[in-house]
């Protein structure tokens, strides 16, 4: 029980640091919603859909390689070092390419080069703290690693809110950063945001002993790279719908998808507060005795949160859309919301069974399912979004997260058993997704009636889990 006090305490903190800049994108979007029409919010969502994919190509899977060599290699300093060397020297010619066929790979993601030198030097800049930042979360220091974080979404925040304001007091501001597009001033926030963090973390890029071990890089290579694979599914899961809109619906259809798909962003942002903690704490604890039994009580409590906060966001939308979106044109894609919420959730799910090819060494499996969820989203979205519009979009990205989750259970029974309580997670399931979507479609998203189920489902956690909470609470720290 100490131990996972201590899991939750540092998952909580390193969540923190993760979430807020995410949480700064969401908070943003009433800005968005009532300052850009559809189309630009769309040309916004593109742009970072872009930036998504050269960051894991940058990355090429170097940060959780770098995680499982430092927690068992004897020379810290040599892993350090190795993954700082390699990832500044890939991302230096990367940088070079990218910027001398600058024309050429904009028009190939269809984005204007003005956007696409910006996001280059914003995902150069963004790469380049990866290791830093991974040292600090594998070293347990949570605190400069969330102070470092807020710094960036306090800059980001206030520069949005600046730029895009249309008090005419700050026009000189807006005048001293010339851009073709109101949109532009929220890629130059994001590029200045990055640059400072950057130089902040400097001190922890200087004092590393460069040294750098061949034998060692071909190991993080190794590991990595079905994880960039990996990624690459990922991206391709996440945001194929959101790139194929335009094409058949229109980019007013695919800013309003867009804008509604942050609704499910609460979501998205527990399961990064989660990873930030529980990847490092997965390595490092990998060696203790009851290894398998806390990884699953971290699954099922993980599931009891992401259950209520499916049930919180689908009861309770019609308040969060009317704070969050300040455009009724944006709202005509609000259905997507449940079936989002609960995609991600599968998702979270899966990165809590994803322990199992990570432990073992097994990642080119974690490439595999990815893959297999890219697959189901590709023919999905190109076969259904046709007949069924957007709605196709949410339901291509449930179904491929729904698939990879058991995938990943199914194989992780074979080669890493963790006795998972299944009954109850199943159970947690079943009954918050069942009240979430009677609650939205059949009773029309009514409050009072979201609200009982939720308390029925509140107390019936309680009731079930009441004497190993009590346990928990009680033991010393």
């Amino acid at each position: 029980m100490n131990t996972l006090k201590l899991f939750f305490k540092d998952t909580a903190i390193y969540g923190l640091g993760t979430v807020l800049p995410r949480l700064i994108s969401l908070f943003l979007v009433p800005l968005y919603t009532y300052v850009f029409e559809n189309e630009s919010y769309s040309e916004n969502t593109e742009f970072y859909i872009v930036a998504a994919f050269f960051n894991v190509i940058l990355t090429y899977g170097l940060e959780t390689s770098f995680f499982r060599f430092f927690s068992r290699h004897k020379e810290k300093n040599k892993v350090i070092s190795t993954a700082l060397i390699s990832i500044s020297v890939s991302s230096l010619m990367f940088g070079v390419i990218l910027f001398v066929f600058n024309q050429n790979i904009a028009q190939l993601f269809r984005i204007n080069t003005n956007f696409y030198n910006i996001l280059v030097a914003i995902t150069l800049i963004d790469t380049m703290v990866v290791i830093p930042f991974a040292y600090l979360r594998v070293t347990g220091k949570p605190i400069k690693f969330g102070l470092l974080r807020l710094c960036n979404v306090l800059i980001v925040l206030t520069l949005n809110i600046l730029l895009l304001s249309k008090t005419y007091s700050w026009h000189w501001l807006q005048a001293q950063i010339r851009v073709s597009s109101p949109i532009m001033y929220v890629f130059v926030a994001n590029l200045i945001a990055s640059s400072v963090i950057l130089i902040m973390v400097l001190p922890y890029i200087l004092k590393v002993k460069l040294q750098f071990d061949l034998g060692l890089f071909k190991k993080l290579l190794g590991y990595g790279l079905p994880i960039m694979v990996a990624g690459l599914a990922f991206v391709i899961n996440e945001n194929l719908d959101k790139w194929l809109l335009p094409n058949y619906e229109g980019k007013y259809i695919n800013g309003a998808y867009s804008a509604c798909y942050k609704l499910a962003a609460f979501m998205t942002l527990f399961i990064q507060a989660f990873r930030m903690g529980a990847e490092p704490f997965f390595f490092n604890y990998s060696e203790q005795k009851d290894a398998k039994q806390t990884y699953a009580i971290i699954l099922k409590y993980f599931t009891i949160v992401g259950a209520l906060g499916l049930m919180i966001i689908t009861v309770y939308i019609n308040l969060l859309s009317s704070k969050f979106i300040q455009n009724e044109s944006y709202m005509l894609a609000l259905d997507i919301v449940p079936i989002i919420v609960l995609a991600n959730l599968f998702l979270g799910i899966y990165h809590n069974l994803s322990v199992w090819y990570k432990l073992t060494d097994k990642t080119k499996f974690g490439m595999y399912i990815s893959i297999i969820g890219a697959v189901i989203t590709i023919s999905f979205n190109i076969i259904f979004i046709p007949k069924l519009g957007f709605m196709a979009c949410a339901y291509a990205t449930l179904l491929a997260y729904g698939c990879m989750m058991l995938v990943s259970f199914l194989l992780g029974k074979k080669h890493y058993p963790v006795p998972y309580d299944i009954n109850k997670i199943s159970m947690y399931l079943a009954v918050a997704t069942l009240f979430s979507f009677v609650s939205y479609y059949n009773f029309n998203k009514n409050i009072i009636i979201g609200s009982i189920l939720l308390l029925i489902f509140v107390t019936m956690v309680y009731l079930l889990e009441k004497k190993e909470l009590q346990q928990w609470f009680k033991s010393k720290s």
